[in-house]
């Protein structure tokens, strides 16, 4: 399975969340491929820091970009079990193009104002694609939501983001937390971090859950 974790808003954690998503998927015994298709290279430092720690499972991560992306993963995608992309936070080649042999999009969006109003392009990218991929599903997951149970903001987006009608959201709510970007800079999941945050490992293995339907 193809999954694409991008968006048109920069900040939002997709770096963290493709690298928990391949990290988790490798401990669970999957042969997963991680592909770095955002310039800064983020998911790329991440596995660099991994082997340099020596960390096991390994993750493989490879760096794509521009109009080759597409064939290039579909080729890949004969050779590893999953594969999971980490697209910028922009309108990019590389955003359209992996979009266009995804199976499954997830957007990462923070509960605020210029997160909702950037998802109305990411709905518009959709219906252009449909006719590329009519296999590619979308999918929203609010993340860095206050840990503070006084702010109502991720209600509130919650409301907003359900009158999007290609887009599904999911049950699992990332959460600030300091542990996530521990966890980027020490080239592992939240899961592997010592002391282990409880809360941030739920959270990331419930998302886990979600996306790959496990048990």
């Amino acid at each position: 399975m193809i999954i694409l974790i991008g968006g048109e808003k920069g900040g939002t954690g997709k770096s963290t969340l493709a690298t928990n998503m391949a990290a988790l998927r490798a401990m669970n015994g999957h042969d997963v491929l991680l592909i770095d298709a955002d310039k800064q290279g983020t998911s790329s430092i991440w596995s660099q820091v991994r082997d340099e720690g020596e960390i096991t499972p390994r993750i493989t991560c490879v760096q794509k970009f521009g109009k080759n992306l597409a064939k290039d993963t579909l080729d890949l995608a004969n050779r590893y079990e999953d594969i999971v992309i980490d697209a910028g936070g922009r309108d990019s080649l590389e955003l359209r193009y992996a979009m266009g042999v995804a199976h499954h999009m997830y957007i990462p969006v923070q509960p605020t104002q210029f997160d909702l109003w950037a998802l109305q392009n990411i709905d518009s990218l959709i219906e252009q694609i449909e006719p590329i991929n009519s296999e590619l599903k979308a999918h929203v997951v609010i993340t860095r939501s206050s840990t503070n149970p006084s702010v109502s903001d991720t209600e509130e987006a919650l409301g907003i983001i359900s009158e999007f009608e290609r887009m599904t959201i999911l049950n699992t709510t990332i959460k600030e937390r300091v542990a996530y970007q521990r966890c980027v800079r020490l080239g592992c999941s939240v899961i592997e971090v010592n002391p282990i945050d409880k809360k941030a490992s739920n959270e990331i293995t419930n998302l886990y859950k979600e996306i790959y339907h496990a048990n």
